[in-house]
């Protein structure tokens, strides 16, 4: 857990909360909330009716995490662009080598069997 989370209010079991209950619960205006939808691709609130923004869990998150970058870590926009899209890649390498040891661990199974 970072230092940053510690701080924050704890986020409710809810699925989705509007921008005020998300700025609230990330200590982030709401303008920051929106500017940060245009330079973040992975952060895409559902909107619904009149354009309402609903965030999930995951987009608080996220959030929280952007903030950590910018605000403590002291990245750039484009420095956490970069950040969050390298965590991505190497998340999805590390799902793609699990799958090719389960499918491994299957094959070992099949043979046994």
């Amino acid at each position: 857990m970072s230092l940053i989370d510690q701080q924050l209010p704890s986020i409710p079991g809810k699925r989705y909360f509007t921008i005020s209950e998300t700025s609230g619960l990330c200590e982030v205006k709401p303008h920051v909330l929106r500017y940060w939808e245009q330079e973040f691709s992975q952060l895409k609130p559902i909107k619904r009716r009149g354009n309402r923004r609903y965030y999930q869990r995951h987009d608080v998150l996220l959030i929280r995490q952007i903030k950590e970058l910018l605000y403590d870590n002291g990245y750039t926009i484009l420095g956490a662009k970069q950040k969050l899209n390298a965590d991505e890649s190497s998340k999805l390498s590390k799902q793609s080598a699990f799958k090719e040891i389960e499918q491994e661990v299957q094959d070992l199974i099949d043979i046994l069997d």
